[in-house]
């Protein structure tokens, strides 16, 4: 009995999208990042405890916690994306077979490909390509182009000609079977706010390297110069959880844990720091 004969929903996935894709390959010197805030709560643990004592990255429907949108259940949106894009491949998987999102770091930056949804960033290995699927733009705006590591096709070109917002120019990754943090990261980067504090000593039980990159802070001067950004009432926010008149990602992560404030109104916050503040 062969994986050929009975493929698993991860073989029938990325052979599905293969069939989509064309073109050249991915350059095998980038890397797919998993952006995350490095101090939420998982069902009341810190998200970093909660990952090392599983060893694993999980999904969403895994989770039930996410950066963007919550919908990764049966029947909601994200299950419904997934499976149009994978040919019905996860429609009767159990959770934990389910991908896990990320994005292509064509641009090469230091905070990982798609900061909208965290400061910190796992960096998977190269051999992590082989099985990851790709989509320009995000899964969520129904997108007609795909593309594998073989085929990579036209998805950095349609990503650098797009006028898209800063936070929204990202290559959606997919990727394919378990995430192991000894096994299939290459390092954990963190916002140097996070340096001597638990994140970092949770961050270094989790068995792979820790990096730093160089990080974010807006101070709320910048924060008034873009009302329309997001929004004045979220402006006000953000000079409300603001210390000493700056946000960095720890201000951030305390005021939605502190449960002062509506966390998706935090979260209109948190963009406007990803977007003007980041510092390299």
């Amino acid at each position: 009995m062969t994986s050929d004969t009975f493929p698993t929903p991860q073989e029938r996935a990325l052979r599905h999208v293969a069939g989509l894709a064309s073109g050249a390959p991915v350059d095998p010197a980038l890397r797919v990042t998993l952006n995350f805030h490095p101090d939420r709560l998982v069902r009341g643990t810190p998200i970093l405890d909660a990952l090392a004592a599983d060893g694993v990255y999980r999904s969403q429907f895994v989770t039930g916690t996410g950066n963007g949108g919550l919908t990764a259940h049966p029947g909601g949106d994200r299950w419904r994306w997934e499976s149009r894009i994978f040919n019905q491949a996860y429609d009767t998987a159990p959770a934990h077979q389910r991908p896990v999102y990320g994005a292509l770091n064509f641009r090469h930056k230091s905070v990982g490909a798609a900061p909208r949804f965290g400061s910190a960033h796992f960096r998977l290995a190269a051999d992590a390509l082989e099985r990851t699927t790709f989509c320009y733009p995000d899964s969520y705006l129904e997108p007609e182009d795909f593309g594998v590591a073989a085929r990579l096709g036209r998805l950095v070109e349609l990503a650098l000609a797009d006028r898209q917002d800063a936070l929204d120019d990202y290559i959606e990754a997919q990727v394919h079977g378990p995430v192991h943090f000894d096994a299939h990261v290459e390092a954990l980067v963190l916002d140097p706010c996070y340096r001597g504090t638990e994140v970092e000593a949770s961050a270094r039980r989790l068995g792979c390297a820790v990096e730093w990159h160089p990080g974010f802070r807006l101070g709320v001067d910048e924060l008034r110069r873009h009302p329309d950004y997001r929004g004045r009432r979220y402006v006000e926010l953000g000079e409300r959880i603001a210390v000493d008149g700056v946000l960095d990602p720890r201000i951030v992560g305390e005021a939605v844990r502190a449960g002062d404030h509506d966390p998706q109104e935090v979260k209109k916050v948190w963009h406007y720091l990803a977007r003007f503040g980041a510092l390299g």
